[in-house]
């Protein structure tokens, strides 16, 4: 017997025998009970904890009317805008409109508002003013200080300012979302909340916390934004980091400290927990929804990640400690799977941000956090770090042997240059052998050493180690089978020079990639923080930054330079660079001259007149 969803409708809530609920979870995307979704976790750890929760998925927000379905609860609403922040589930790097939204009914666009979780707490407002509002998810946990904000193209304020919510989590909220509905239930003052993983308001700083420039200042300087920035950033550890204040107006925004990840017997529990595993019957006349294809089967293994990309949020969400479930765990959800009908064998990925990571990056994380100004594998990695695959080898190795499974793929990506570090083990091997479509997906991101260090990614040669032996496997183990590398443009530090030297990288090696994108300046990260203020906060040195749309169409032509629609671009972004070395017909040339094949073609109806002016003399 499948499990229960919780209720969607005051009907369904009357038939448990509920006057009213605890809390009304009010969600930008569809509702998919999968502990893929944050949503369906904490909905479901609360009603764990004896909570009674309804779920509001894509409530209309043109009037009030929709968030009154079922009454006042009793304790408050908790709000999040979904999976992502609502304006990237919007909006393309280039700011268009995105045609499709695939945590929607039938993937159809229009479900939610812009800036979703501040629409939705001021319907809630205008419902009922004084009920407390609880806001969590990536949108406002990344979004928790005064903000770069890409589509105003201004800085914004905290998005707990402009919601008028009562409590921010950020971060992975288990922990602290029992917490924040004890201290609501309690009826206790907000602003004395002390609760890790939350933000409150007050209207003084207390004693500990680090003040940094305000709203006003980080507005008015972008030296004091990427200043206020770097503060964030070196605070954010949940062992030595300290709280954070910030002045917004008259009051002051206060940042409690990061919480501790669950530990390996919590993260089990959770994922433990009794989730009907599907979208509610209610989308199942639009097809169901999109986003559960590929993850119903699909195995969440870690948290974390202390790869530290600067462009990647993960570092102000789930934080630079990896942590994981226990084998056991893992294999009673892939038993779960062979129970479904609907399973045909194959587990899509076992993994998480990065799949290859099963532990801290050191033995001393867990004791002194993750270490200040410092990365665990840029520009190189640390002395410390303990590379080690043999628990995760051991886990698909089991998974494996299990009956009904034919094949377990693992999707989610892995860091090369990490199993660079452990080639003794085997584990490339196996999982060229074992677990990989035909195709493994890595992040080499780019090639020029300017821009990976803007990146905060290994240099190029590491790739190309990487690239040299996952070749000789395969050719070893007989098998076909090809890497499929993302590539990034115009982000900052890029030069035309920069994304040229990448074009010439992929002729030389022969790649036509299918994955690239421009850099999108996302809240939160490092590399938007450079977007933004042209500086660097790690040492405030000058940032070049391609922020044209014309120059940023360039630099992505130059990444399918072969194909024929970008020939012209890149025959400007050559000139403009003064590479015109590369526009010819040599074996090195990135393009053929446009001119010459225009005269050419001219040259060759001439002709053709000609020979049909004699043919015509002859008759």
């Amino acid at each position: 017997m499948k499990n229960a969803f919780l209720p969607v409708t005051e009907q369904e809530m009357r038939a448990l025998g509920w006057d009213r609920p605890d809390f009304v979870y009010v969600t930008g995307d569809a509702y998919v009970d999968h502990p893929s979704f944050g949503l369906a976790i904490i909905s479901r750890v609360l009603e764990h904890a004896g909570y009674r929760v309804a779920m509001l998925p894509q409530p209309d927000w043109h009037s009030c009317h929709d968030f009154m379905r079922f009454g006042q609860p009793r304790i408050g609403f908790l709000v999040t805008a979904g999976v992502i922040d609502s304006m990237v589930n919007h909006y393309t790097a280039a700011k268009k409109p995105r045609s499709q939204d695939v945590y929607a009914p039938g993937g159809k666009a229009g479900h939610r508002p812009d800036r979703a979780t501040v629409v939705y707490c001021n319907r809630i407002r205008e419902a009922y003013r004084g009920v407390p509002i609880a806001i969590g998810g990536v949108e406002a946990s990344l979004r928790r200080f005064a903000h770069y904000d890409y589509w105003d193209d201004r800085v914004r304020n905290s998005i707990l300012v402009d919601s008028g919510a009562d409590v921010l989590m950020f971060g992975m909220g288990e922990r602290s979302v029992l917490r924040v509905a004890q201290w609501l239930q309690e009826g206790r003052p907000v602003e004395e909340m002390r609760i890790p993983g939350t933000c409150v308001m007050a209207k003084r700083v207390p004693e500990g916390f680090v003040e940094i420039a305000s709203l006003e200042e980080v507005t008015a300087s972008k030296r004091a934004y990427a200043l206020a920035f770097r503060e964030q950033y070196e605070q954010q550890d949940p062992v030595r980091g300290k709280p954070l204040a910030q002045k917004h107006g008259k009051k002051y925004l206060l940042q409690n400290v990061p919480d501790m990840p669950l530990s390996r017997e919590e993260l089990d529990r959770v994922y433990a927990l009794p989730y009907a595993r599907n979208w509610h019957p209610m989308y199942d006349k639009d097809g169901g929804v999109p986003a559960l294809a590929e993850v119903k089967y699909s195995i969440a293994s870690v948290r974390g990640c202390f790869g530290a990309c600067n462009f990647c949020a993960l570092t102000f969400h789930q934080g630079r400690i990896v942590t994981s479930r226990s084998k056991k765990s893992i294999l009673e959800e892939a038993k779960g799977f062979v129970k479904e009908k609907d399973f045909k064998g194959y587990i899509h990925d076992v993994g998480g941000p990065t799949a290859n990571f099963r532990r801290p990056a050191c033995d001393g994380q867990w004791k002194h956090g993750a270490c200040k100004n410092k990365q665990c594998l840029f520009p190189a990695p640390c002395k410390n770090l303990v590379a080690d695959h043999r628990e995760y080898m051991d886990i698909l190795r089991s998974l494996r042997e299990l009956d009904g499974v034919k094949k377990v793929f693992v999707r989610s990506g892995i860091r090369y240059d990490y199993v660079l570090q452990d080639m003794k083990s085997g584990f490339l091997s196996e999982i060229a052998k074992h677990h990989v479509s035909g195709q493994l997906k890595v992040a080499p991101e780019h090639v020029s050493p300017r821009t990976l260090h803007y990146m905060g990614k290994p240099g190029c040669e590491v790739y190309d180690d990487f690239v040299r032996r996952y070749k000789q496997i395969n050719e070893h183990l007989g098998l076909k089978q090809y890497l499929v590398p993302y590539f990034m443009s115009s982000h900052p530090g890029c030069t035309l020079e920069d994304a040229i030297r990448l074009a010439e990288y992929m002729k030389k090696t022969g790649q036509h990639p299918d994955q690239v994108q421009d850099f999108y300046p996302t809240p939160g990260t490092m590399s938007t923080t450079m977007f933004y203020t042209g500086l660097d906060p790690r040492d405030m040195t000058e940032v070049y930054v391609p922020r044209s749309p014309h120059e940023k169409a360039l630099q992505r032509a130059l990444m399918h330079y072969f194909k024929p629609e970008n020939r012209k671009l890149v025959i400007e972004a050559l000139r403009k660079a003064g590479r015109e070395d590369l526009i010819g017909r040599g074996k090195n040339c990135l393009v053929a001259p446009y001119e010459m094949r225009t005269t050419e073609k001219v040259g060759r109806v001439e002709k053709n007149r000609t020979k049909s002016a004699e043919r015509r003399k002859k008759r």
